[in-house]
């Protein structure tokens, strides 16, 4: 069974930084694509960023790209999303998911693309 785990969210100022970590077990994720999504409340649930297990490429969405990393270490199975310049906007439920390798990389952002997905970590941003 995959799972996937969130943590490291948290509350933090205008400017700060978090690191989120998502822990994966269950299946080899060589060929998995991993992606970040997030949700405030009473919008939807939007992509943040996505990497390749394999090669390492990365995708973004426009509002987090210059101030969110995403990265993956294959050793521990883990994804992580490095968020720094922290804005109030980026307050929401992040949420980790994994795809099974067949999804073109300009269908990464779709949600629904993906086949497993984690309980999710609160980010809160204090003006």
């Amino acid at each position: 069974q995959v799972q996937l785990v969130e943590s490291g969210g948290g509350s933090v100022e205008t400017g700060g930084s978090l690191r989120l970590s998502c822990a994966t077990s269950g299946r080899t994720f060589s060929s998995y694509a991993m992606g970040w999504f997030r949700q405030a409340p009473g919008k939807d649930r939007e992509f943040v960023a996505a990497i390749h297990w394999s090669g390492g490429s990365t995708y973004y969405a426009a509002s987090v790209k210059g101030r969110f990393t995403i990265s993956g270490d294959n050793a521990k199975n883990t994804v992580y999303l490095q968020m720094n310049s922290l804005k109030p906007e980026d307050t929401a439920v992040y949420y980790c998911a994994a795809e099974r390798g067949r999804t073109p990389a300009y269908r990464l952002y779709l949600s629904s693309e993906y086949d497993y997905w984690g309980q999710g970590t609160q980010v809160t941003v204090s003006s």
